[in-house]
């Protein structure tokens, strides 16, 4: 059996957006924070910084909820959650 990449093993989840972020972040600590971390932390990319705006997008919808961003971030400044009822990653054996 061949050893999956991560982008192989992500493209099988299946994902049930809410309509509202369960991520939230202080963007005056993100602002400030020289190496943000939950940029290059997140296996799925939910972070992305746009240098030009100082701002962070945050695209909730990709989330795994394994909670890494919250646990490496410096300044604690990422509220996060699980996502309510039905809603967030179903992960499916292989």
């Amino acid at each position: 059996m061949k050893n999956k990449s991560l982008e192989e093993r992500l493209y099988t989840l299946k994902f049930k957006p809410d309509v509202f972020s369960h991520l939230k972040a202080n963007e005056e600590y993100c602002i400030r924070c020289a190496n943000k971390t939950c940029t290059t932390i997140c296996p799925a990319h939910v972070y992305e910084w746009i240098e030009g705006e100082n701002k962070l997008v945050i695209n909730y919808e990709n989330c795994l909820e394994c909670g890494a961003c919250r646990i490496a971030c410096p300044h604690k400044a990422l509220d996060w959650r699980y996502p309510k009822g039905t809603c967030g990653v179903t992960f499916k054996k292989s």
